[in-house]
């Protein structure tokens, strides 16, 4: 009982049938029409299976399916129609992607057994997706975790500007948001061929060798190459092969979105640390035609107004906790970077401090973001 199915019709008296002859067998909920189901599957969803009517006045139920594909792509679709041509058969399955294809009259067993496929389907989706999203982001996260103990500055700044590209994607709205977020946190695994000295001098707004620069322009190509050759990472791969690429570059193509918000906030990353402000980084960016998406600076403008949920704070090394972002680049006694501006505090973070406490000691105190939730217990522990 616990997946969703959602059948939409203008005619009520045929929903009221549906909701009576299935509901002791799975948990129904119906829409009087196309507008109704688009409200249904956005406020009320996710529904396993949604069943839709074709006839129906203003929106029909390919184009209604065509749009809940679109807003709730996991969802499976079946259309039931009592118009059974081929030709609307076609134009179903082409442009709704539907699971199944029933005609009215309809009998009970094979509605039931229709809905009771779709909810596997459902189900199997739900778990590839979960293996993609947390399985595979998992085994990778562990991976730059490693990698970051190689090259703290790099890798430090690919999980800070993962946090701000999370943010302009959702804003955007944008779709397959793991992608998005993958290929941001490992947008800087190529630099694995750079040394930490070149990377900080890029950061710092100093000039790199000749030999620096053509490593420096060849680290996406070396991270798409070795994403590329892992299943179900080709999107991600294509995302940092164009990172670097302006929006109106010829030689470009269709960039995907990925790839620019990624340029964008990396672009962005690197003339604020040069101790420029966010509204004039922006304002440099903006006098830059035809290099970042129009829409993604628009985007990024917005996002950077407000930070909510933080507050910032000052601490000593006892009282961070999981959860807090770092706000400063946290430096050792002796000058080394420890870990980057926006690294998230965890455990293998306050494990790692502990090797560097005494010898050489880490720099005190440190600055960091605090969620809301947590500063009244901090502020508290301060006193």
């Amino acid at each position: 009982m616990s997946a969703k199915i959602l059948f939409v019709d203008d005619e009520l008296n045929i929903l009221a049938a549906f909701e009576r002859r299935l509901k002791r067998t799975f948990s129904v909920q119906t829409a009087p029409g196309a507008e109704e189901g688009l409200a249904m599957v956005s406020e009320k969803g996710p529904f396993a299976v949604i069943v839709s009517d074709l006839r129906m006045p203003g929106m029909n139920g390919i184009e209604f399916l065509n749009r809940v594909r679109q807003t709730a792509p996991d969802s499976v679709r079946i259309m039931l129609t009592g118009n059974a041509d081929l030709e609307t058969a076609i134009e179903a399955v082409n442009k709704g992607h539907i699971f199944r294809f029933l005609t009215k009259p309809c009998e009970a067993q094979t509605l039931q057994e229709a809905i009771a496929a779709g909810i596997r389907q459902y189900e199997l989706i739900c778990a590839e997706r979960e293996l993609l999203e947390k399985t595979l982001r998992g085994s990778l996260k562990v991976l730059v975790d490693i990698l970051q103990l190689l090259n703290p500055e790099a890798f430090g700044r690919a999980t800070r500007i993962t946090h701000l590209v999370k943010k302009v994607a959702r804003s955007m709205h944008a779709p397959r948001l793991w992608e998005i977020e993958t290929a941001a946190y490992l947008s800087h695994i190529g630099c694995v061929i750079l040394s930490e000295e070149a990377i900080k001098k890029l950061y710092r707004g100093e000039g790199l060798t000749s030999e620096e620069a053509q490593l420096f322009n060849m680290h996406p190509f070396v991270a798409s190459d070795l994403l590329s050759r892992i299943p179900r990472m080709e999107t991600v791969a294509r995302i940092i092969a164009n990172q670097q690429k302006g929006f109106q570059d010829t030689e470009a193509g269709e960039l995907p979105l990925g790839s620019r918000i990624l340029k964008a906030v990396l672009d962005f990353d690197r003339i604020h640390a040069t101790d420029i402000s966010d509204g004039d980084a922006l304002a440099i960016m903006a006098s830059r035609e035809g290099r970042y998406d129009p829409d993604v600076l628009q985007a990024l403008h917005t996002v950077l107004d407000v930070e909510p949920g933080h507050e910032k704070m000052s601490l000593s090394l006892r009282q961070l906790k999981d959860g807090m972002i770092i706000d400063g680049d946290l430096f050792l006694q002796d000058g080394r970077l420890l870990v980057a501006k926006g690294y998230r505090v965890n455990l293998t973070l306050r494990e790692r401090m502990k090797n560097f406490v005494q010898k050489p000691g880490i720099r005190e105190p440190v600055r960091v973001l605090v969620p809301s939730a947590m500063v009244k217990t901090v502020s508290r522990n301060l006193q």
